[in-house]
């Protein structure tokens, strides 16, 4: 099976490219093209509605006799989707446009018809002009004056939007301000906890760790609690208590130094021997 897409073809060795019959084609020739219609229109035949970018397959030629600056005008040939009737239209370079010639009529564009009538009064306006010198320098006048009444105008938007840039540049620089001295003042406390991390954080090879107000509130109630306790314990029961707890009042004795006791021993025998005399006496 033979390659299908073949590159070099065979030539016989008496080929003559000389009598191969040239084909002449005409000038004004038309030509086979692919287009889109260019503006929405209505059959004049059956009065099928054709949109703005339908596809047609379309026969092109140039009109003879019509030219716009060296630019030739080209008419085109198409026909209906619904009744096969030939509709024509042409290219229109002057405004840049097209123009519908038979079967079919251009759908009425509002801002196309604005268009041409300021196209219209501008025309008017400068024929006028070119009639009237005294109105042409009215006009001038009034252009001018329409011009600075502008400049002016933008002069002061362009003020505003300036004041505008000086406002958010300053808020900026203010904010820019704000968040170096919040930077500054978390880098000194940041600092501060630093050092005395490093003062406090070893003494003697042991941690000390910082004593909270909590724990110094602890501490310091525990402290009250247990001097209380004490007092309680080292305080005398009254006989309430006594009388409560069930313990008698036992009368402690009194010890006296041992010089106190000899000689009140000495004055007991001494009174008993007196006594003892005088009885005798009086028994005699």
């Amino acid at each position: 099976m033979s390659e299908r897409k073949v590159l070099n073809k065979y030539i016989p060795p008496d080929f003559d490219p000389s009598k191969i019959p040239r084909l002449r084609l005409g000038k004004n020739r038309q030509i086979k093209v692919r287009l889109m219609s260019p503006f929405s229109m209505r059959c004049s035949t059956c009065g099928q509605w054709i949109g703005k970018g339908t596809k047609f397959n379309a026969r092109k030629e140039p009109v003879e006799g019509e030219k716009f600056h060296s630019i030739q005008v080209f008419r085109f040939y198409i026909r209906c989707q619904r009744c096969a009737a030939e509709i024509t239209f042409k290219t229109d370079p002057e405004n840049n446009n097209y123009l519908a010639e038979k079967g079919a009529q251009r759908n009425f564009e509002p801002w196309r018809e604005e268009k041409e009538l300021n196209e219209k009064m501008q025309k008017e306006k400068e024929e006028e002009e070119e009639d009237d010198p005294i109105k042409a320098l009215e006009n001038r006048t009034e252009q001018s004056r329409r011009e600075m009444e502008i400049m002016d105008t933008l002069d002061e938007i362009r003020l505003l939007n300036a004041r505008g840039e000086r406002v958010a540049s300053s808020g900026d620089a203010i904010k820019e301000t704000v968040e170096a001295k919040k930077e500054a003042e978390q880098y000194l406390i940041d600092e501060d906890e630093r050092l005395a991390k490093e003062a406090f954080s070893t003494i003697g090879g042991r941690r000390i760790k910082r004593a909270r107000e909590e724990d110094a509130v602890d501490r310091e109630n525990g402290i009250k609690q247990a001097v209380t306790t004490k007092n309680m314990i080292t305080k005398k029961p009254d006989a309430l208590s006594r009388a409560l707890l069930g313990v008698k009042n036992v009368r402690k004795k009194s010890v006296l130094p041992e010089k106190e006791v000899k000689e009140s021993s000495e004055a007991t025998i001494s009174t008993l021997s007196g006594m003892l005399g005088a009885y005798a006496s009086d028994s005699d």
